[in-house]
């Protein structure tokens, strides 16, 4: 008895173990065919890169005769699906940032951070290393956009398409200065 009870619990315990496995974090594994931060990465960069390489953002900056401030707004998901709308902001930050071509404002819940940072250092720093009030950068420019996703199924097929609008205004005029999409379609089977 004592015999076949060890053996039970070593079959469950072997049964129920988790197997982990570190991987590269630009590998792609679409398990459930639905939004994943592979999608995320892949449309964060084209999508910069689109903007960067379009002839109306460099004609923008050749004019402004710098590179522009760009701040990165809300990107709505209207999809059905959660997407972690932060994170994806986040990689269009990283994108917009290792480009080089512009520079990159601080979002509000930051900003709002350092305003509070320099108002305590009013009272607290020394005044050789007080940050002065008045000399944030203004952003030339905001990026904001949504996600959208249409869904077709039929039996156990289904294709999900995902449609990102990204929009680049200029913040002064409300001009818009560059405007694109990118679309990811899956076919998954159960």
């Amino acid at each position: 008895m004592r015999a076949v009870s060890l053996v039970l619990l070593v079959v469950m315990v072997g049964g129920c173990s988790r197997q982990v496995a570190r991987l590269a974090p630009e590998q792609t594994i679409d398990l459930s065919g639905r939004w994943n931060d592979a999608d995320s990465r892949l449309v964060a960069g084209t999508m910069v890169q689109s903007l960067m390489q379009s002839e109306r953002y460099q004609q923008y900056a050749s004019q402004l005769g710098r590179r522009p401030a760009i701040i990165v707004g809300l990107v709505r998901n209207k999809t059905s699906e959660h997407i972690d709308a932060a994170n994806y902001i986040k990689k269009i930050e990283v994108s917009i940032f290792d480009s080089g071509l512009a520079d990159l404002v601080e979002s509000d819940h930051f900003r709002d951070l350092l305003r509070r940072e320099r108002a305590e250092q009013q009272d607290f720093a020394s005044s050789e290393t007080v940050k002065k009030w008045g000399r944030e950068m203004g952003a030339d420019l905001m990026l904001f956009g949504e996600m959208t996703s249409e869904t077709d199924v039929s039996g156990n097929r289904r294709v999900v398409n995902y449609v990102t609008t990204l929009f680049l205004t200029e913040i002064e005029t409300n001009k818009r200065v560059w405007f694109g999409q990118h679309e990811i379609k899956k076919f998954v089977r159960n």
